[in-house]
């Protein structure tokens, strides 16, 4: 299983997660970042070519080390920085209020400790800073949500750990983020996994880091 998480697995998700659907939607995610921002969960790249001229510089978080040398390409081309600073979500090298924004697309599926990593990724954002997440996570129909439940342990096996049933929003009101904005709707493809959530959060007020 290693040999398929660390070297088929991060082409695969290269290969899947492009295409004109997906880019609409990271463009969309993208629109008001701003500044120094973390990417949580860079994967191999393919957010940034939507990142607007406000961004001055692009930190990245990723686990694959295969991603990040699928992303070399993608970062040699970016306007603005693009530096590695680290592997696990749950763990981010980074000191408090060091950033101004932090994104992430289609990951909080796959970190283990995601309620960790949205703690962190809290503590490191600075006053007023924005949490910009885009994610796929538990249908809002009930039949869909039963089918979720019962495929997610085939769901983790094949998807290096991914969810299917995540219900991002609670988790990460649960961090002690408030939901400046929350959009729920569906995409193209198997209902299963093409649940989403886009949003942007910040710290709530009186929620101490």
């Amino acid at each position: 299983m290693s040999f398929y998480r660390d070297h088929v697995l991060p082409r695969g998700v290269d290969w899947m997660m492009r295409g004109e659907v997906f880019s609409a939607e990271r463009r969309k995610w993208a629109e008001g970042l701003h500044g120094r921002v973390l990417e949580v969960g860079f994967g191999s790249g393919l957010n940034v070519p939507f990142y607007p001229p406000e961004v001055t510089e692009i930190l990245a978080l990723e686990p694959a080390a295969l991603a990040w040398k699928l992303a070399r390409e993608r970062v040699a081309a970016a306007p603005m920085p693009v530096t590695f600073v680290g592997l696990r979500g749950e763990e981010i090298p980074l000191d408090a209020a060091s950033v101004d924004c932090v994104g992430c697309t289609w990951t909080l599926c796959t970190i283990p400790d995601v309620a960790q990593a949205l703690l962190e990724i809290r503590r490191v954002l600075a006053p007023g800073g924005r949490f910009h997440f885009l994610e796929h996570g538990r249908s809002e129909e009930p039949r869909v949500a039963r089918w979720q439940d019962r495929l997610n342990p085939v769901q983790k096996l094949i998807g290096g750990g991914c969810h299917l049933n995540r219900r991002i929003d609670e988790l990460v009101l649960e961090a002690g983020f408030r939901l400046d904005s929350l959009e729920r709707y569906s995409i193209k493809g198997p209902k299963i996994a093409t649940a989403l959530y886009r949003g942007v959060a910040t710290a709530a007020p009186g929620v101490a880091p």
